[in-house]
């Protein structure tokens, strides 16, 4: 008598991880991000965009939003993308690339500018790397 051993793939503790990960990572670049907007304006680098102060809690709750959609958009490529982590980074750099342009052209000075733009690349440093890392190549 034999046995044969039979894998499968269980997508939903995949997607699971997934989230989960997105979520831990997303709470990490918020503080993040917040921690450098602080620290930005304690060196005296001004949060005022077009004559409006951004709050230093604003850079945490954007972060967070647009982290958490960008899980959504790995889940979304995890179901259906022939290879999730190659689209997923690709789609993620290209998409943080974009989202420096409204730093460039905003009404504010250049450190604060500077600022934005860091803000972006740290978020991104944290939560593209954390979520590919849960997507099959």
């Amino acid at each position: 008598m034999t046995t044969t051993a039979t894998t499968t793939h269980a997508p939903t503790s995949t997607f699971g991880v997934l989230i989960r990960t997105g979520v831990i990572a997303a709470v990490a670049a918020s503080a993040a991000t917040m921690a450098v907007a602080a620290a930005g304006h304690a060196a005296g680098v001004s949060l005022d965009v077009s004559g409006a102060p951004i709050p230093v809690a604003g850079f945490g709750v954007l972060t967070a939003a647009l982290s958490l959609l960008g899980v959504v958009i790995a889940a979304v490529l995890l179901r259906f993308a022939r290879r999730p982590r190659r689209a997923f980074v690709r789609t993620t750099v290209v998409l943080t690339v974009l989202s420096l342009v409204p730093d460039v052209i905003a009404d504010a000075g250049t450190a604060t500018k500077v600022l934005l733009m860091l803000t972006h690349l740290v978020a991104a440093a944290i939560v593209i790397p954390a979520v590919a890392r849960r997507l099959a190549a």
